[in-house]
This record gives C-alpha cells, structure tokens and sequence, in this order.
C-alpha cells in the first residue's frame, strides 16, 4: 500500500488539495518537480525519495498498480517512476491504462533487461527505460532530460546538444554554427528525434513515423538514414555521440551541455 505520513484513506504520502496541484508540466505551486514513485520494495522508495528529495524534487509514493494509478489521477504528478514488478499487477497493465487518458512521461525501472521487455515499454507508452542495478545520477540525467524536452513541441523551437543545433521554426540544421544541408527524410528523422530528444525510440516507433511502416524487420532503410544523419552530425560518425545506438531496441539523440 501507499506510504502515509500521516495515515490516512488518500492515495499519496502527502495528502493534496486540488488548488495545490499544477498540471502535468513537472512544476507545482512550491516550484518543485512532482514525481510519483510506484514500486512495492520499501528500501528502494527509500532511496530513491532520499535521492530526489535532496536534488529538489517533490515525492509522492505507492506500492501497488491501483494505488500508483489512483494517485496519478488525484495529484496530477509531472513525471512518474514505474516499477513493473508489482504484486497486485503487472507494470506493463499500469502503463498501458495510464496511456489511455495520460501523456504524463513515466520512467520505467525493472530487472527485466531482455531487449523485447524494454522495446515493449517504449512502444506501450514509456518515455525512458533504466534496467536494475542502476546509478541514482543517472536517473536523476534523465529526469532532466524530461524537464527540459518532454514538452509540447512548439514550446521547443530550437533544440541544442553539443555542436547540433536544431530551429523547428526555421526548418535549420547547424553544425558547429555552420548550416548543413539535410534530404527531406534526413530532416524528418532527425525533427523526430528532437521531438522526443533524449527518449530511446524504438525501431517500430520509427518506422511507422517517417515510412509509415509496421514491419519492424525492415530495420535496413532506417540504419542507412541514421548512418547519414551520423556522418553529416557526428564529429566521428563511428563513434557518435549524438545518434546513440541502444542495442537491439532503438536509438536515442543524446542531450548534452
């Protein structure tokens, strides 16, 4: 069940009213970001409010699937934390209903590190997966990364990694402050990935974006046009540092100062 301080019949560690609570845009009337925590182990909650807490955040906590949704709707949180081994429901169920009346960004956390498991996450909705063991600054980058890109795209009109560039508004691709000439798919793609910048999109989520297709075996067309993305974006296209490759899942355009 939900940790309550104190106990209480409401569905969050610390009780809100509805005049307290901004909506789903990661900020709230104190000016801390609202993560909702779900995972049923006590000591990981522990940490990881610990964690949060510390670095700014706001934490409200549950245990269960009914728990964590129920909470969702009553606090309205800007980004949520999902375990999937939960004991009353599966964390793929929770993501899924979630999806259905919620674009709140979830991070998923799991020790299922099978490829098909984390591409099944981010095709049900997911915005980020990190496999258990994993590093608290490292969560805390891609909760960041959430705050700062995982808005409405218009309120990110031009997108900045390292030397890229990206001006949404102006349809502009600049390299080290140098234009750079892009193919309409080229653009396409790389407009996507800035859309959903620092989020592992999968090959499917690709695929049916920028050719429309639902064959995920037909992955050779989108390896070539992230290949010319790399060698007109990348310092070294053989070792990139903007277009990461993730494994057997997808890619992700990486957030860098």
């Amino acid at each position: 069940m939900i940790e309550r301080v104190p106990a209480s019949t409401a569905a969050l560690t610390k009780r809100r009213t509805a005049a307290n609570i901004a909506a789903t845009d990661m900020t709230s009337t104190s000016d801390k970001p609202v993560v909702l925590f779900i995972d049923d182990e006590v000591q990981m909650r522990r940490l990881i409010r610990a964690c949060l807490e510390r670095n700014g955040y706001e934490v409200l906590e549950a245990s269960t699937g009914e728990d964590g949704l129920a909470a969702a709707i009553d606090s309205q949180p800007g980004v949520i934390i999902l375990d999937l081994g939960l004991p009353d429901m599966d964390g793929m169920v929770v993501l899924r209903r979630l999806r259905e009346w919620s674009k709140v960004p979830v991070i998923v956390l799991s020790v299922r590190d099978r490829d098909s498991d984390k591409v099944s996450a981010l095709d049900s909705g997911a915005n980020d997966y990190l496999s258990k063991p994993f590093s608290t600054n490292e969560l805390l980058a891609r909760l960041r990364v959430l705050q700062r890109y995982d808005q409405p795209a218009a309120k990110v009109s031009v997108f900045t990694s390292g030397h890229l560039q990206v001006d949404l508004s102006l349809r502009t691709v600049k390299v080290r402050g140098q234009l750079v000439k892009l193919a309409r798919t080229e653009y396409a793609l790389l407009r996507f990935f800035v859309q959903h910048a620092g989020r592992v999109l999968t090959h499917g989520q690709l695929l049916r974006e920028i050719w429309d297709l639902d064959d995920v075996e037909k992955t050779a067309r989108l390896r070539v046009y992230v290949t010319y993305l790399r060698e007109k974006l990348e310092t070294n296209p053989t070792k990139p540092e903007l277009l990461i490759t993730v494994s057997g899942v997808g890619y992700r355009l990486n957030v860098r100062e």
